[in-house]
């Protein structure tokens, strides 16, 4: 994602708008992120104490890690989308179980994710009202989804991740066959349009919990309202970056996620966001997402296959004896 392109659609955006925004909400939203990423530092400090007082340390993640933490959010910042390539990767290389893939990827990403929110939404323009509707919309879905998730049994999360990330796999090659809708010209929506966002993000925020990513929907979404697709960005952004701890601290609490993991994703992540936002700036990624697509939907089978297989092994168990 250019940075010079984002800056010089704000400006004809703004122009073809006929004026400014009056109230300089980008201030506001910077003081907010960075409020939500001490937030976020508490909450993991909280889960480290906690694993102390189970009596298990926090190592430090192996290298493979700080790799897959590096990769994934080097291409989130350019476009990609983190979530569903981590889980492919964590599934290949056995490096997270399966319950704990949806916390891990909440709890890891967190950091990465508010670093790109506050480099991106300072540069397009979206109406305050629609943005904070739309962001509040999405923390409550994900304070809701994650409660529910954090207590799913391993198979119910393998069947929830595998569907998440069909339907993943279905909007990226969609969007690469330009089958999507274009959008229109709108940077703020009201009365019945603006509801439908609200509940539609309500949803997507809900969805993130069990492992799809919030961009590529959001971008339908608003599409299909008339906004400008541009404006998806700071939605999107700002959403992920408020719902993200939301979601995190219900996952630490329940302690369904792997700690070692979410360090080396955080760690791992925040200097290839910075790298690709202020240095790669953009890249030719075509090939690059019909290789997500292939490898996603390869993942995706996996996991509802792995989940078929745990089923009939459990079914196929010998009953206990009966007590004498």
């Amino acid at each position: 994602m250019d940075l010079r392109t984002y800056t010089s659609l704000r400006m004809a955006l703004m122009q073809a708008s006929g004026s400014g925004l009056s109230f300089d909400w980008r201030e506001v939203l910077f003081v907010a992120l960075g409020v939500t990423a001490l937030l976020y530092i508490w909450i993991l400090s909280s889960g480290i104490r906690q694993a102390k007082r189970a009596g298990e340390q926090a190592p430090a993640p192996s290298l493979a890690l700080l790799a897959v933490g590096f990769v994934t959010n080097f291409f989130d910042t350019l476009g990609i989308g983190s979530f569903a390539t981590t889980t492919s990767m964590f599934r290949h290389w056995r490096m997270v179980r399966d319950e704990r893939i949806p916390g891990t990827l909440n709890v890891g990403h967190t950091l990465p994710t508010i670093a790109q929110a506050f480099i991106y939404t300072q540069l397009i323009p979206v109406d305050p009202r629609t943005l904070i509707f739309m962001i509040v919309a999405a923390v409550l879905g994900a304070w809701l989804g994650a409660g529910v998730v954090a207590r799913w049994p391993r198979r119910r999360v393998q069947l929830g991740m595998g569907g998440a990330l069909v339907g993943a796999a279905a909007v990226m090659a969609l969007s690469q066959l330009k089958l999507l809708p274009a959008g229109g010209s709108l940077l703020g929506l009201e009365a019945t349009r603006l509801a439908l966002a609200v509940t539609g993000n309500l949803i997507l925020g809900m969805l993130m919990t069990i492992g799809i990513g919030l961009y590529a929907p959001c971008m339908i979404l608003v599409s299909l309202l008339g906004m400008n697709p541009t404006t998806a960005f700071p939605i999107m952004m700002g959403s992920c970056a408020f719902l993200m701890p939301i979601a995190s601290a219900r996952f630490v609490r329940c302690n369904r996620f792997d700690l070692r993991a979410s360090i080396g994703l955080m760690i791992g992540g925040l200097p290839a966001v910075l790298i690709a936002a202020f240095i790669v700036k953009s890249l030719p990624l075509t090939a690059v997402r019909w290789l997500v697509v292939i490898v996603v939907l390869y993942t995706a089978t996996n996991l509802l296959r792995t989940a078929y297989r745990e089923r009939a092994a459990a079914g196929a168990a010998p009953a206990p004896e009966p007590a004498a």
